[in-house]
């Protein structure tokens, strides 16, 4: 580490929380060991993840986006592991910025390995992310929890889900640990597993696995894969229909609203919060990694 101290923030967007490393130039080392470490929530931080941020034009993985995105959401998992995207993440990394004085009310672009992301901050503080479009296959699998199966829908939301339709959310078990799915090959990097309940029209709840962080109280992505797939399900595809689909989605850290358009672009809103601000000691998580 190249300073005695690292600042850091931590947000979250309906209780997905993260730790908040600005590092614009790209100058700190972020091993996967530190990551891990940070995220602990007894010897570290604590987080489902950790946005770090910086300059599109410094960071390998999105120098080609510069020219449509200032800013680089460089993702990672509560165990260190790289991500592509993460819908919660995305709107706390545009409250950071409109913070920090980055970004203004109104339109940004924010780069991610899943692509461009375009978002929009609103005066009372509600955050829209377009999310793009979805990508279903075929190729589903079968997930297992306490002697009860479910064929659950393949959706990529720029990651990969399983979402399973249950009576009961109950049913998805303590959720520590990745629920069984076969066959795996279809998931090849892991996926993040949505177990799925109906409330009432267009109305669902839900409870996720994510793929290297165990069950997370929130998964922008996950409610996005989670809506399309409830679409299908009920017959409500807006490229068929030619009306939008727009699904509530409750969570256990809250509730976002999502929209599916007739050109397959998805939309997603709600909340994000910065909670607290500090430092962090480098030479302590130097000893930390070792």
């Amino acid at each position: 580490m190249s300073t005695s101290q690292i600042a850091f923030l931590k947000g979250h967007g309906t209780e997905n929380d993260f730790v908040i490393v600005p590092d614009p130039d790209n100058t700190l080392d972020l091993p996967v060991s530190a990551v891990a470490r940070l995220c602990d929530r007894r010897a570290g931080i604590g987080g489902d993840g950790l946005l770090h941020v910086v300059r599109s034009a410094a960071h390998p993985d999105a120098e080609g986006m510069a020219d449509q995105a200032e800013w680089f959401m460089d993702y990672r998992n509560a165990d260190g592991s790289v991500a592509e995207m993460c819908g919660n993440g995305v709107r706390v990394f545009a409250r950071y910025l409109r913070r920090a004085g980055l970004a203004t009310e109104g339109d940004l672009a924010v780069a991610t390995r899943g692509g461009v992301k375009r978002v929009h901050i609103a005066e009372d503080g509600e955050i829209t992310v377009s999310m793009g479009r979805a990508a279903l296959s075929q190729a589903g699998v079968t997930v297992t929890v306490g002697g009860r199966s479910w064929d659950a829908r393949n959706v990529n939301m720029g990651n990969p889900h399983a979402v399973a339709f249950v009576e009961d959310l109950d049913h998805a078990g303590d959720l520590f640990s990745v629920p069984p799915f076969s066959p795996q090959s279809v998931y090849p990097d892991g996926v993040n597993i949505e177990f799925v309940a109906d409330r009432g029209p267009r109305h669902v709840a839900m409870r996720v696995h994510e793929r290297g962080s165990g069950e997370t109280r929130s998964c922008g992505t996950g409610a996005c894969a989670v809506a399309v797939a409830a679409a299908r399900r009920d017959g409500a595809d807006p490229a068929l229909t030619g009306a939008p689909a727009t699904y509530t989605v409750d969570l256990p850290g809250g509730t976002l609203v999502i929209t599916e358009h007739p050109d397959g672009g998805i939309d997603m809103a709600g909340p994000a919060v910065i909670v607290a601000e500090g430092v962090i000691d480098s030479a302590w998580l130097e000893t930390m990694i070792g």
